[in-house]
């Protein structure tokens, strides 16, 4: 239950992260908005792998994986707040849900592992949603639509290159690891763009620090309590969350279409959930 508890909290705290980011995007850009959440978070990130993992946790034996992680990280972030600033919060986080089916098509593609025919019809089906949820060739569709699936194809990569971190390091140095080189790659390229920041809008930079850390960490915790079979399909709660806040603040209402192809994803990717842990028992 506590897994279960922190799990959804820890969902609804990332949105409100994205709600916050789309709120910036109105005077910064993603770049500049991801420099500052990265470090600002940094502190807080720190603190937390020290306190669940003690000195061991602030070592990396595999620096340049980090480095990856992080360029992954960075283009999968900047891309996702730049398509926030032209679509609807929740149009947007149902094609972000596709990345657990390219985590599938890769996996079998390039790593060598067996996807059987039932995972395989659920990524087509899950494809399907998408295009439903797109729409190309019809009157309403954008480009920037594509933008979160290939922030979901980045998004998977990032989840893959966890494999080439050291095994003796922990998820906390992960945690921190992603956001020192998040905060350290972005302020290369963030002077291009910078605009002096308001002092109005500091509360929410810090408000995008604190709700991103919080729901990291408690969507991290949540998997080392409960089986990963019952909280990993909560992820899926992202989608309530971003239909309420966009609605609340932005006055954004999905259309029928949109919740139709949102659904197809959601059920391909617990779907995969599941049987992949059945593959694993």
């Amino acid at each position: 239950m506590a897994g279960i508890v922190m799990m959804c909290v820890g969902v609804a705290s990332l949105c409100v992260n994205d709600a916050l980011a789309k709120t910036l995007t109105e005077g910064y850009s993603p770049l500049q908005i991801q420099f500052m959440r990265n470090l600002i978070a940094l502190p807080f990130a720190l603190l937390i792998a020290f306190k669940m993992g003690g000195t061991p946790a602030l070592r990396s034996h595999r620096p340049l994986a980090h480095l990856l992680r992080g360029t992954l990280w960075i283009s999968a972030t900047f891309m996702f707040f730049t398509s926030i600033m032209y679509l609807g919060l929740a149009e947007a986080t149902a094609l972000i849900f596709v990345a657990p089916l390219f985590i599938t098509a890769i996996s079998a593609m390039f790593l060598g592992e067996h996807v059987g025919w039932r995972r395989w019809l659920a990524v087509l089906a899950g494809f399907a949603g998408v295009l439903i949820v797109v729409r190309p060739g019809g009157s309403t569709f954008q480009l920037i639509s594509l933008l979160p699936v290939a922030t979901a194809f980045v998004y998977a990569l990032l989840m893959l290159s966890a494999r080439w971190v050291d095994s003796r390091e922990s998820v906390w140095t992960l945690l921190l690891y992603l956001t020192a080189t998040g905060a350290l790659l972005s302020a290369f390229i963030v002077p291009l763009v910078w605009v002096p920041v308001r002092l109005e809008d500091m509360w929410l930079f810090v408000g995008i620090a604190v709700f991103g850390t919080a729901g990291m960490t408690l969507m991290t915790q949540a998997f080392r309590l409960a089986p990963a079979v019952v909280v990993a399909p909560l992820d899926y709660t992202a989608l309530l969350w971003a239909t309420i806040l966009g609605w609340l603040f932005w006055n954004e209402i999905p259309d029928a279409m949109t919740f139709v192809g949102a659904a197809v994803i959601v059920v391909s990717g617990v779907f995969i959930i599941l049987r992949e842990h059945s593959a694993v028992e």
